[in-house]
């Protein structure tokens, strides 16, 4: 591999001086060198070609021996020096210390095309941050993040890339649903890929610890590698790269509440400072429109995480990287300001978005009302968001609601319980769509460029958990067709796919309980 490869230590950051995975509390240093385990029989499952472009690598690259045994930690590539971020975070509201790469190792960085590159194993073994756990990953797990940040980069929300998914050869201990009931699982290591992986935690275990001479390294190291038209070194430039994360960070939440994504463990070390989904782990989508669904069952209890408070838990997130950068800024009028706007700009362009999945293009007043109306009566009965949204682009202004029949007929694959669909919930319905249908009316627009419009932003295809659960249970066995088939379908989820029609359903009820495909644990 002809990789332009280049190494952490050209950032001079400050490292760790002791040169070994053993597990400790690391200070006054941005990341420790580790060396990845190596695995016993390693298999490379799965490659994103389009990753691989990012990055430079050719079909025969992806071929290639050393290939095999860069992207599962057998072998290091030279005057290179893998490791692992030290980070702190607040985890479900609390603050947690020390966290760091606990299972994540970073190769290298990669230019390619004038794009910078972060490379990471994950699930490649222990590291000085990985706490009371092996830093291992498992089968399943790793085909969750594996076909889900590709997943969700086709659907156009930002993301962290993954380049490929392999099977280490080793078994690994694990406890699925914290039930006292361990058992070996296959091990398996994703090769993940971002511009940097660098989170709000890595500012808060500085900031926390009154280590404010390595927060402004990073700090500064952080602008003028991935802000560089902010200027480093002053309280300006330092307000301007927080509100160009608050924005980042606004974008992709409001990308998650379009096709409706639960990332199921919003800490602040599992936030990215380039607003990007990062670390798949319970995620889910919403089945039926719930939206105090949680897929995470530590959240079971308080639904911190649900999906109506993604948006809320994004600007508290927010306000700790403000604390964290507060030392360098000194006065907290400036970044109280950009938070302040925060509500008022989510309001804003989640209003925008849900015009967008409605097909309105014009601005009026009642929209708001219209929205709301409409998110209230989808939990009168359960109702397929991703469905009923796609069946939305059906409805046009000659349409006549006459009664049960007309309605049901109209957006039917959509409910669980069609028979649920009388009475008041029927009288509902048929009263938001004869309001609907008056707001078509003034758009005075195309029913096909309307339909059109509408489908390129709500997708007919999203990553159900039951169908991820599938490939999961068809991989433990050996068989990775599911796999290639969903990996395949993903990169086109607004695309009609007709020959991939049976996974546009609601799912099945044989799922609605079943591990994997309702709520699901830590566990890795």
């Amino acid at each position: 591999m002809n990789l332009n490869i280049r190494d952490v230590y050209n950032k001079q950051l400050p490292v760790d001086l002791i040169k070994t995975n053993a597990v400790r509390q690391v200070y006054e240093a941005c990341f420790s060198t580790v060396l990845p385990q190596i695995p016993s029989k390693p298999k490379v499952l799965h490659v994103s070609k389009e990753v691989a472009a990012l990055l430079g690598l050719n079909e025969e690259d992806l071929q290639s021996e050393l290939f095999l045994k860069v992207v599962t930690g057998a072998q290091v590539l030279e005057n290179t020096h893998p490791y692992a971020m030290c980070y702190g975070g607040h985890q479900f509201g609390h603050w947690a210390g020390q966290l760091g790469d606990g299972r994540a190792i970073n190769l290298a960085e990669v230019e390619h095309d004038g794009q910078l590159w972060a490379v990471q194993l994950k699930g490649a073994g222990k590291t000085p941050y990985s706490r009371t756990a092996d830093g291992l990953a498992v089968l399943r797990s790793s085909i969750r993040e594996y076909l889900c940040s590709e997943a969700m980069h086709h659907l156009g929300v930002p993301t962290t890339r993954a380049l490929s998914l392999s099977l280490s050869g080793d078994q690994v201990m694990r406890d699925v649903l914290y039930d006292g009931h361990p058992a070996y699982e296959k091990g398996a290591i994703v090769c993940r890929v971002a511009p940097s992986f660098i989170r709000f935690g890595n500012f808060e275990l500085f900031a926390k610890r009154g280590d404010f001479q390595t927060l402004q390294v990073l700090t500064d190291l952080t602008l003028s590698e991935f802000f560089p038209d902010r200027e480093v070194g002053t309280k300006n430039g330092y307000l301007s790269f927080f509100k160009e994360v608050v924005d980042k960070s606004l974008e992709m939440v409001v990308h998650w509440q379009r096709v409706g994504f639960v990332h199921g463990v919003m800490n602040t070390d599992n936030m990215s400072i380039l607003g990007l989904t990062i670390d798949y782990g319970p995620y889910g989508w919403l089945e039926g429109y719930d939206p105090d669904w949680t897929p995470n069952t530590t959240d079971r209890q308080n639904r911190r995480y649900r999906f109506r408070n993604q948006p809320q838990i994004v600007l508290w997130n927010l306000y700790q990287l403000a604390n964290a950068l507060l030392p360098l800024i000194e006065d907290p009028a400036p970044l109280e300001a950009i938070l302040n706007q925060f509500t008022t700009n989510f309001d804003d362009q989640y209003l925008t978005m849900m015009r967008s999945k409605l097909g309105l293009d014009k601005k009026e007043a009642a929209d708001s009302r219209l929205v709301a109306d409409l998110e209230k009566t989808l939990q009168l009965t359960e109702t397929d968001m991703t469905i009923f949204f796609r069946q939305l682009a059906d409805v046009h202004t000659a349409m006549v609601f006459d009664g049960e029949n007309g309605f049901v007929e109209l957006i039917q694959d959509a409910f669980y319980a069609p028979e649920d669909l009388s009475g008041q919930v029927l009288a509902e319905w048929l009263s938001w769509f004869e309001r609907y249908q008056l707001r078509l009316k003034a758009e005075e627009s195309d029913t096909s460029i309307r339909k059109m419009a509408m489908n390129q932003v709500n997708p007919k295809y999203v990553l159900r958990n039951y169908m991820a659960q599938m490939a999961i249970d068809e991989a433990d066995q050996g068989n990775y067709t599911l796999l290639e088939q969903l990996t395949s379908l993903l990169k086109n989820p607004y695309s009609e796919q007709e020959e991939n029609q049976k996974w546009f359903a609601k799912r099945p009820e044989w799922a609605r309980t079943k591990v994997g495909c309702s709520m699901l644990s830590c566990s890795s």
